[in-house]
């Protein structure tokens, strides 16, 4: 009884996941024709940083708060700039590492380095920026996260709720719909992934 209730959970979310796929792939292309193709260059600039530093300071975590359109007039922004940059680089380089290391699925890489991150304000709580934070230092491995990109998975039908360890948890969705994508994942990578969520979310 257990393996056939298993079984059509399955099938359940195999629908699900082709379902998204049918919304994923036009609103990609729409995303790359709707935004400018410079918008990331600056994202782009941290991520080459990263990459050569395996860190992220306090300039660069500057950069990514206003690529992400986030306020900065909150209390954590007073008390993030007034840490040195070299405790700044020492909590992301643990972040860094942990999302970088290919021995841990990318689910746990993603909570593993997330959890680093509530080390420094404005990072404590809530995935936006801290994502952002990840994607930045492995692009081709991690995802940003958003309210976009929830209100897309919710009306996908997927269930990603905010108790703790939801960055984690959201890698392991992404991950999960790469592997349901069959020839239409071809190519996908999981920020790939991200950008259409977000912008099927705009279009509704």
């Amino acid at each position: 009884m257990e393996n056939t209730t298993a079984t059509a959970a399955e099938e359940d979310f195999a629908t699900l996941c082709d379902r998204a796929w049918d919304v994923l792939v036009p609103a990609r292309a729409d995303y790359l024709t709707g935004v400018s193709p410079h918008y990331d260059e600056v994202f782009d600039e941290v991520a080459g940083r990263a990459r050569s530093s395996g860190s992220l300071g306090k300039a660069d975590i500057a950069v990514l708060t206003v690529w992400k359109r986030l306020s900065a007039r909150t209390p954590w922004a007073a008390e993030f700039l007034s840490r040195p940059d070299t405790q700044v680089r020492a909590v992301t380089a643990r972040a860094v590492a942990a999302v970088r290391d290919t021995a841990l699925a990318r689910g746990e890489a993603a909570r593993t380095g997330r959890a680093a991150l509530a080390d420094l304000p404005g990072l404590r709580t809530g995935d936006a920026l801290a994502s952002a934070v990840l994607t930045a230092a492995a692009p081709a491995r991690m995802a940003v996260y958003d309210r976009h990109v929830q209100a897309a998975l919710d009306t996908l039908g997927f269930t990603l709720t905010p108790a703790p360890g939801r960055y984690g948890r959201y890698l392991h969705l992404l991950d999960a719909l790469l592997l349901h994508g069959g020839t239409r994942a071809a190519g996908w990578t999981a920020r790939d992934l991200d950008t259409a969520l977000y912008w099927a979310a705009r279009q509704r």
